[in-house]
């Protein structure tokens, strides 16, 4: 692995498209299996109203982004019952460029949004959600320290979310 900076995503148009296509990449190995998560075929637009009311963060090789997750402050995301919690954080738009996957990139981001969440005052919980048929990747959240909380039918995808929370404190 190069050195990766992460840092705090600052918007132009072409960066935009970029991210736009690194969600799109970090997420079609799951599109493949049959989910259809929204990052997976999101166009820009969708890409800029995600994260409006996040703090993105992105990993950067050089000047290009291999990696993203954002992060949500509490009442931003309340589409289910423990994201509208006062003092719940959520994660969403994480991903990371298929030839990255593995080198820790994601970890770091991880890391980061975490710390970050840390820092803020009133949040005790940070919370995300995966196709429950996504075993990696709830294996991958349950060794972080995520646990189950409940389950999400979303319109948008075609399969049963689980939502995972981990205690910041």
């Amino acid at each position: 692995m190069q050195n990766i900076d992460i840092t705090v995503f600052s918007e132009d148009e072409r960066d935009i498209e970029e991210l736009t296509v690194v969600l799109n990449r970090a997420y079609k190995q799951l599109a493949d299996m049959g989910m259809r998560y929204v990052a997976s075929h999101q166009n820009s637009t969708i890409t800029r109203e995600r994260i409006a009311q996040a703090r993105c963060l992105v990993a950067l090789d050089g000047e290009r982004i291999v990696g993203t997750i954002s992060f949500y402050p509490p009442g931003t995301k309340v589409s289910c019952p423990w994201y509208s919690k006062s003092d719940v954080a959520v994660i969403g738009q994480f991903g990371v460029l298929p030839e990255y996957q593995g080198s820790g990139v994601g970890k770091r981001l991880l890391d980061a949004i975490e710390q970050y969440a840390r820092e803020q005052d009133h949040m005790h919980h940070v919370a995300l959600d995966t196709a429950e048929t996504a075993d990696h990747l709830i294996a991958l959240y349950t060794k972080r320290g995520y646990g189950f909380v409940e389950y999400v039918d979303w319109e948008a995808t075609n399969y049963r979310s689980v939502i995972m929370s981990k205690p910041l404190r």
